[in-house]
């Protein structure tokens, strides 16, 4: 636990629970809220052919995590470093440019 606490930069052990707390909530979240959204673009869960069905859902559930990640940190009070999370994560995937483009638009409302 050490370990990670250094490497995320965090301070207490009640700070890293919450963190832990935001992923289980997205990760659920995220799996369940990907069901209602491709029924409301009109693909059912009986969808045929069904391995179109799961490779659909699996592509959406990666944005509504994204999106649900920084999210439920802020609820919890740990926007910050879901934000710096969620940058490292987009830049990997080489889509650092959104992190970028809705940092620009954070500093101009300030």
């Amino acid at each position: 636990m050490k370990k990670l606490k250094e490497r995320w930069n965090v301070t207490s052990n009640w700070q890293i629970t919450k963190i832990f707390i935001v992923f289980a909530i997205t990760g659920y979240s995220s799996l369940k809220l990907a069901i209602p959204f491709l029924n409301l673009i009109g693909i059912p869960e009986t969808f045929d052919p069904h391995w179109l069905y799961r490779v659909l859902r699996i592509l959406l559930i990666f944005p509504i995590y994204q999106v649900l990640l920084v999210f439920v940190g802020f609820v919890f009070g740990e926007f910050d470093f879901f934000w710096q999370f969620e940058k490292k994560m987009l830049d990997r995937l080489r889509l650092g440019f959104i992190s970028r483009y809705v940092d620009s638009k954070l500093k101009k409302e300030q």
